[in-house]
């Protein structure tokens, strides 16, 4: 079987995902078209041998809607022949589409393949691909007759069953700000972040979420965002802790990765910066939505043959601050090799772009700190989770 590897890995610098935010002016599929030309501008790939492109986007509809993979990639200037296919596991879209398309290399469908994603939440509101649609009526119902929640329910289940506490998450979360901060001002980011024109030819370089004045004291005045009569009757073991401070912000991004088998970049002469080594997908209780990071973490460290202990870096999506820290507790992870760029709290968490704009970060960590594996995992609307090991070459 061929090995899949990384070429290269990309993403924007975030923007605030409401009116206003950098990137709002932009159409979604100008956002994803002008990284898939900042990722083809610095690899010397005839864009005509592509395979496919494999676009993760949450919310597909309005200007998210009709293929954005597709469109984005024509808008791109690649040929017709190249298509473009947009996958949905949610949080986990780009994620997934990384895997797509490194396991079609694998097994040897593919040569060449460009696995993106796409979000701006400042155009496209959360949520609005799910109207109509509600987890709480039949056939559901018969399943969980209590009724399924939000995410934001979910993350407070998760603070109440590790009884992490709000000093904890906001400390936590500060922390996220302050590395992200730390890295920028040290040039960290560099190499994986590609410059988006605006309309007015301004450039876009800097993550517009991250908050360096950020501290834990700060975000102690904030308050339960999802605190409700009804869910405090439901659930007394809630504290009511999570808030806008520790949960990411509402993201604007798009992130790319050009990934071959390890034969074709050699015979192109590109050199690989890391290959794939596992792979896994898990689903979890969808009422606890968010917890599938840690049995995706224990199945795709059983099938590498790896340790907890053999990772040099871990990129837990920061969608809430209990999520990481549950799974650091579960996993036994060296705290210091946690999202230490920060994550998605400071960073953001633009839905279907975050999967591939861990990939890379992470992959941006291992080059810096000469570490070999990374392992990233994202936890998914519904209750599932993927997980991916990469070592660096």
């Amino acid at each position: 079987m061929s090995s899949a590897v990384i070429v290269d890995a990309v993403r924007t610098a975030s923007g605030r995902g409401k009116p206003g935010g950098a990137l709002s002016v932009l159409h979604p599929v100008e956002l994803l078209s002008q990284t898939l030309q900042a990722l083809l501008a610095r690899n010397d790939v005839d864009p005509a041998t592509i395979d496919d492109v494999i676009a993760g986007c949450v919310s597909q509809t309005g200007e998210q809607a009709l293929n954005i993979a597709r469109t984005a990639s024509l808008a791109a200037g690649l040929p017709v022949e190249v298509p473009g296919t947009t996958v949905d596991r949610q949080c986990g879209s780009s994620q997934q589409a990384a895997h797509f398309a490194a396991q079609g290399v694998i097994a040897g469908a593919y040569d060449i393949v460009i696995a993106c994603g796409v979000e701006s939440m400042s155009r496209i509101p959360m949520g609005a691909s799910s109207q109509g649609q509600d987890p709480n009526v039949a056939p559901l119902s018969h399943r969980f007759p209590d009724g399924l929640v939000g995410q934001g329910i979910s993350a407070e289940l998760i603070a109440a069953r590790w009884k992490l506490s709000r000093e904890q998450l906001d400390e936590y979360s500060a922390r996220s700000h302050r590395l992200a901060a730390e890295s920028a001002a040290l040039g960290l980011f560099a190499r994986e972040l590609v410059p988006v024109t605006l309309p007015d030819g301004t450039p876009h370089t800097v993550d517009q979420t991250v908050r360096p004045s950020t501290t834990a004291e700060g975000l102690a005045g904030l308050r339960p965002s999802f605190e409700t009569p009804e869910f405090s009757a439901r659930f007394p073991e809630i504290d009511w802790s999570i808030t806008a401070g520790n949960s990411s912000p509402l993201t604007d991004a798009a992130s790319a990765a050009l990934i071959m088998s390890e034969d074709r970049a050699q015979r192109l002469g590109l050199t690989p910066r890391a290959r794939f080594h596992s792979f896994s997908v898990t689903g979890s209780d969808p009422l606890l939505m968010l917890t599938g990071v840690i049995p995706a973490t224990r199945k795709v460290l059983e099938r590498a043959g790896l340790s907890i202990d053999d990772i040099d870096v871990f990129e837990v999506n920061e969608a809430f601050a209990p999520v990481p820290l549950a799974w650091q507790i579960d996993t036994g992870a060296d705290p210091a090799k946690l999202n230490p760029a920060g994550g998605a709290i400071a960073l953001g968490h633009a839905l279907g772009a975050s999967g591939t704009r861990l990939l890379s970060t992470m992959l941006t960590n291992l080059e810096a700190t000469g570490g070999r594996y990374g392992l990233q995992t994202m936890c998914e609307g519904g209750g599932m989770a993927n997980a991916t090991i990469i070592e660096r070459v």
